[in-house]
């Protein structure tokens, strides 16, 4: 069967990172996605993380699956062959700061003259409305204004972000669920629509339990680092050779946990009784727990507990997860031809689909490699090719 996504077709204007994590779900999907570039320089990734023979490893990761088309969107010309091609279009996708697609031409008006059916995917930092619309945003800020990094870390470290651009992430991801969405709309009702997401929006969703207890209770949970804020014992325990992360967050799972490991009598200590008191005295309890894990390995007790039900790993390097049995026969590390460049290994696909799964259509392309074959599509003639390219339009 084709691709779930197979038919549609993308017309890409995003750059750097939060849009083009949700153009690859797209194509990763099975639709044709248009990127669409500046034609002296190309979008910034492309010059930035490892560059292996010239080519960029974190380009290649996050723009497979698809087209390059050089156009200058600066000029008239470019404008007018942006504007073609969104007829031809079942997304719009773009990650300027709010008004600015508007500014170069193509409010909401006008897209909705050109193509009713568009659907139209805006990421951005804060949302289109608000009195942060013009600011400009990045993860790192985003981490700290959604609340994120206030909760991450220790009362001594302070707040912390995530290493990886987490809110850039989650709000590509929330683009393309919403893309998804708008186009079983215009299937059922012939019309498009404007589908947003915000990198500080997305990043509040994910807030949790924490998020619940801030507003159930008017009280700010304070960073907990490893532990768990509202269970225990929950984190990083130490075995003879290095750290165990254990979760037994559920009072079957406590017992089973406490067993193993042989502290089976210590709910009897009144300072351990409840969930509650356990928290109170958490840091006596985990000298407890370290005592008894002390006594052998790491990948012993991670044998022995997973054995009796209980959640437990070691904290791995990049390195060693991409070495991970599961994570290979899961196929989350992937080889890909590059044409010119090699073969490239970058992360697989997360979304398992069982009868129409995602798949490398197409490796992460040259800048400007599509614009010749993607314009001819259009209706654009060689002649017209050879004069835009001789002024640089494309």
């Amino acid at each position: 069967m084709d691709q779930p996504l197979a038919g549609i077709r993308v017309v890409d204007l995003t750059r750097i990172l939060s849009g083009p994590f949700c153009t690859m779900i797209l194509g990763d999907l099975g639709a044709e996605v248009i990127k669409i570039e500046p034609p002296d320089r190309g979008d910034h990734v492309r010059a930035q993380g490892s560059i292996v023979d010239g080519f960029s490893w974190y380009f290649a990761a996050f723009n497979r699956n698809k087209r390059s088309v050089g156009l200058d969107l600066r000029t008239e010309d470019g404008k007018a062959l942006l504007a073609r091609l969104i007829e031809t279009a079942d997304v719009l996708a773009e990650n300027f700061r709010p008004g600015v697609l508007a500014e170069m031409g193509f409010d909401e008006a006008r897209l909705k003259r050109l193509n009713p059916r568009l659907v139209v995917a805006s990421v951005n930092g804060y949302g289109s409305t608000g009195p942060y619309v013009d600011r400009p945003a990045f993860d790192f800020i985003t981490q700290a204004m959604s609340g994120f990094m206030a909760v991450n870390g220790t009362p001594e470290s302070g707040p912390l972000r995530a290493a990886p651009p987490v809110t850039d992430l989650v709000a590509g991801l929330y683009a393309a669920l919403g893309v998804v969405a708008a186009l079983r709309v215009a299937e059922r009702a012939g019309t498009g629509q404007r589908v947003e997401a915000s990198m500080m929006n997305g990043m509040i969703s994910m807030m949790a339990y924490l998020a619940s207890t801030q507003l159930a209770t008017g009280e700010t949970p304070p960073p907990t680092g490893n532990d768990h804020p509202v269970s225990s014992p929950y984190g990083l325990f130490h075995a003879m050779d290095g750290d165990v992360a254990i979760a037994p967050s559920t009072p079957p799972v406590l017992k089973r946990f406490l067993g193993t490991i042989g502290l089976e009598d210590v709910l009897a200590d009144p300072r351990f009784a409840t969930n509650a008191d356990r928290i109170r005295n958490r840091a006596a309890l985990n000298a407890l727990i370290d005592e008894k894990l002390a006594g052998d390995t790491q990948a012993n007790w991670v044998a022995r507990l997973n054995a009796a039900g209980v959640p437990s790993g070691r904290v791995q390097s990049l390195a060693e997860v991409f070495e991970d049995p599961q994570v290979l026969a899961q196929e989350m590390v992937i080889d890909v031809p590059h044409p010119g460049h090699g073969t490239v290994r970058m992360t697989g696909f997360p979304i398992k689909l069982s009868e129409t799964p995602c798949r490398i259509n197409r490796p992460a392309p040259d800048l400007g490699a599509d614009t010749g074959d993607v314009l001819a599509e259009i209706g654009v003639t060689e002649a017209e090719l050879a004069d835009l390219k001789a002024r640089a339009v494309i």
